[in-house]
C-alpha cells in the first residue's frame, strides 16, 4: 500500500540478492504469509540457496544457484523482487530511496549488500579483480590471449585459480609464507603443492551446481562497468565449466614469490621510462635473467623484483558493500569496514538489521568461532537475522542460533575435500597452543589445534571420517591429555572412543 508521497510501505524489507539477503527474505516470507516481504537488488539475477544437506550439527553443504528473480516469487509469492540498486537510507524516517527514483518506507530493514573486491589499485585496464561469476567470464576471455599473468592474494580464490590455469606462465606473489593461508598452515600447503606442479590432472569429480544465465543478457550492450557493481560471491567450484587455458600449450608453470606485495604498477610506456630491468621467468633457484619482451603492464613487488605480464589478478578479500548506506547515518563500523551488529544481528540503529559480508559481528563470540565471509555464515546470518527481526517485530526474545556456536566449514580445493572445524589456524591463541599432525602423501591430510589438553581446532583435508568426532570433541572441550599422541593414532579407531 502507498504511505505519503505515493512511497510504497512494507513491514519487512530486505536490501542484497546474494545468498543472505535471500535467505533472510525467504525466512521472513515463511513466518509472515500474508505480509509483502520487500526483496532490493542491483541485479536481475539472485543467489539461492540449493540441495541444502545438514551434513552434522554445525556443517551443511548446499550448492549455489543463480536463478531469475521470477523463480523466487514464484515459490514464496509474498516477496516482492525490487530490480533496483539503493541509492539512499533515511534511517531515522525508516526510508530507503532507490536508484529508479522510487522510495519505500519500511518497519524493519536488513542490510545484505554484500563485499566487493579489494582491488590493488582501482581503475587499471589490466588489473582484475575477481570475486563472482561474471568476473571470473571476463577473467576467461582475457586469458584465452595471456602467456603470463601475476596472482595477487593467498585466499581461496587465488588457490583454486592458479590450480585450474593451464597453458600460461603464472608469477603467483603472496603476502605469507605459504599457500592459501586463510584456509591452510604451511603443512596443509605442502600437502597440496604436489597437486599445483603434476603435469597430468585427474578428472575431476563433477559439479553439481548449476547457472542460470538470463538470456541475452551478455548480449544487450550491457552498461560498461555495470559489472563492478553487480554480481555475488563464487563459491568453491566456480571455475568449473570455464576452460582456464591460456595460449601456451605447457601444462603449469607457477612460480610463487613469498612474503612479498605489489609495491607500484606500471604501464608500458611509464615503464620503458624506467630504465629498470624486468624478470622472465624464473626456471631454477639461480638463473634469474631479463627479460627482452614487452608486456603491456609491469608488477613492481616489495622484494624488489619486477615482472611483465599480460594481466594481474587481484584476488586480495573483500571490503564490505556499505557505501550507499552510510551517508547520514550514524552506524557504528567495525575495524574491517563492515556494520556492527550484535548478537540479534542488530546494527545499532534502530530497526535497521546486517547480515553477510556487510556486517562485522561484534559481539563476545564463542572461544571456537570467528567470522569470515563464506556463503555459509552468509546463509545462516541470514537466516538468523530473519528469526531476529520476526521476534523484534512480536516483542518476543530469541537465543543466540547454535550455528555460531562452533564455526564450521566444508568445502573442496584441488579435488580434495576439505573441512576447517574451530580455530584451525590457532585464530587468536597466541603460542599457547600445539599442533598434531598426520598425513598420508596424496589421501589426506588431518591437523588438531590443542590447547591445555582441549581440542581447540581441526583441518581435515581428504576423506577422513573425522569431522563428527572432532566437531563433539571441540563443542564438548573434554580433556584429552590422556591420550597423548593416540588421538590422532590411525591404528586406534577414536569414534570408539567418543560416541
Amino acid at each position: 500500500m502507498a504511505g505519503p508521497g505515493g512511497a510504497a510501505r512494507t513491514r519487512f524489507a530486505v536490501v542484497g540478492g546474494g545468498i543472505a539477503g535471500v535467505t533472510c527474505a525467504e525466512q521472513l516470507a515463511a513466518e509472515f504469509p500474508s505480509e509483502d516481504i520487500f526483496l532490493m537488488t542491483a541485479s536481475p539475477v539472485i543467489k539461492a540457496v540449493t540441495n541444502f544437506k545438514q551434513v552434522s550439527k554445525t556443517l551443511e553443504e548446499f550448492d549455489v544457484e543463480e536463478q531469475p528473480s521470477s523463480l523466487l516469487e514464484k515459490r514464496y509469492p509474498n516477496i516482492r523482487v525490487i530490480q533496483s540498486g539503493v541509492k539512499q537510507l533515511k534511517s531515522d524516517e525508516h526510508k530507503i530511496y532507490t536508484e529508479d527514483g522510487k522510495e519505500y518506507i519500511y518497519e524493519k530493514l536488513c542490510l545484505c549488500a554484500g563485499a566487493k573486491p579489494k582491488l590493488i589499485v582501482d581503475g587499471n585496464p589490466y588489473v582484475l579483480g575477481i570475486r563472482d561469476t561474471d568476473s571470473a567470464q571476463a577473467f576467461q576471455k582475457n586469458l584465452a590471449q595471456a602467456e603470463r599473468i601475476v596472482v595477487v592474494g593467498n585466499g581461496g580464490i587465488a588457490l583454486e585459480l592458479v590450480y585450474e590455469i593451464q597453458g600460461c606462465e603464472v608469477i603467483w606473489a603472496i603476502k605469507d609464507k605459504a599457500i592459501g593461508n586463510t584456509f591452510f598452515d604451511a603443512g596443509a600447503a605442502e600437502f597440496l603443492l604436489p597437486k599445483l606442479t603434476a603435469e597430468s590432472r585427474e578428472t575431476p569429480i563433477e559439479c553439481k551446481r548449476t547457472k542460470y544465465t538470463l538470456e541475452g543478457s551478455e548480449e544487450k550492450g550491457r552498461p560498461r562497468g555495470a559489472s563492478d557493481k553487480l554480481g555475488s560471491a563464487l563459491g568453491p567450484d566456480w571455475h568449473e565449466g570455464l576452460h582456464l587455458k591460456g595460449t601456451k600449450e605447457f601444462s603449469h608453470k607457477v612460480h610463487i614469490e613469498i612474503l612479498c606485495e605489489v609495491k607500484k604498477i606500471y604501464l608500458e610506456q611509464e615503464f620503458i621510462q624506467l630504465q629498470r630491468t624486468s624478470l622472465t621467468f624464473p626456471k631454477g633457484e639461480k638463473n634469474v635473467e631479463a627479460d627482452e619482451v614487452l608486456w603491456p603492464v609491469y608488477v613492481e613487488l616489495t622484494n624488489g623484483k619486477i615482472y611483465g605480464c599480460n594481466f594481474i589478478v587481484s584476488a586480495t578479500g573483500v571490503v564490505p558493500n556499505v557505501e550507499p548506506f552510510l551517508d547520514g547515518n550514524n552506524f557504528a563500523v567495525g575495524e574491517d569496514g563492515g556494520l556492527e551488529v550484535d548478537k540479534h544481528m542488530h546494527t545499532s540503529l534502530p530497526d535497521v538489521f546486517a547480515a553477510g559480508d556487510i556486517c562485522t559481528a561484534a559481539w563476545e563470540p564463542s572461544p571456537v568461532w570467528h567470522q569470515m565471509r563464506l556463503w555459509t555464515q552468509a546463509r545462516q546470518m541470514g537466516w538468523y537475522a530473519a528469526k531476529c527481526m520476526a521476534a523484534d517485530a512480536l516483542g518476543e526474545s530469541i537465543d543466540m542460533d547454535f550455528s555460531f556456536e562452533l564455526f564450521a566449514h566444508i568445502t573442496k580445493f584441488f579435488n580434495y575435500k576439505v573441512v576447517v572445524l574451530g580455530k584451525y589456524n590457532a585464530q587468536g591463541l597466541g603460542s599457547d597452543h600445539e599442533l598434531m599432525l598426520r598425513c598420508t602423501k596424496g589421501h589426506e591430510y588431518v591437523k588438531v589445534v590443542m590447547q591445555n589438553g582441549r581440542m581447540m581446532g581441526a583441518v581435515l583435508i581428504g576423506e577422513t571420517d573425522l569431522e563428527e568426532t572432532f566437531e563433539n570433541l571441540i563443542l564438548n572441550q573434554m580433556d584429552l591429555s590422556a591420550y597423548g599422541e593416540d588421538l590422532l593414532n590411525p591404528d586406534i579407531d577414536i569414534e570408539d572412543y567418543f560416541d
